[in-house]
């Protein structure tokens, strides 16, 4: 009597343990869809945020000197760094969002026509943001050109 106790025991330990070894990849599995899927949502929405300060920089530039405009954007949670112009924070045509990704850091950029310089900021917190583009006759950057130039609003 006591030995079928014990091998009904056994059988359902080998059971479970079957069990235990095909759900784990599955679950590995999602938690790995999971974490790309957040990263992608994250860089889809630093893309909107930077389409939409390109586009607003190219209207407030083509307006020229004194135009300027505030512009809200929300800033996704995944974002690290936010660059205008270029990633060295120069004069330049891009507003670029560097966002983490599984494999590493991931550059979403947009590009502008006009010259565009500022400071958001190097490290950037997830939220809403209200950011002042005003098109400057002497770009603060580089005293020798014109640009739109952008900063945020405290």
């Amino acid at each position: 009597m006591n030995g079928r106790k014990s091998q009904s025991s056994f059988e359902l330990l080998i059971t479970m343990t079957f069990g235990l070894a095909i759900l784990l990849p599955v679950v590995l599995i999602a938690f790995l869809q999971l974490s790309n899927s957040s990263a992608s949502l994250s860089a889809a929405e630093a893309q909107q945020a930077a389409s939409k300060l390109s586009s607003v920089a190219t209207l407030v530039g083509s307006e020229g000197p004194p135009a300027k405009q505030l512009v809200q954007i929300q800033v996704p949670p995944d974002v690290q760094y936010i660059f205008i112009g270029t990633s060295a924070n120069k004069v330049g045509h891009e507003v670029i969002f560097v966002t983490r990704s599984p494999n590493g850091p991931s550059y979403v950029t947009a590009y502008t026509p006009v010259n565009v310089s500022g400071q958001l900021g190097g490290d950037a917190n997830a939220g809403t943001y209200i950011i002042n583009v005003s098109a400057q006759a002497v770009c603060p950057s580089n005293s020798n050109i014109e640009c739109v130039y952008m900063s945020s609003v405290i």
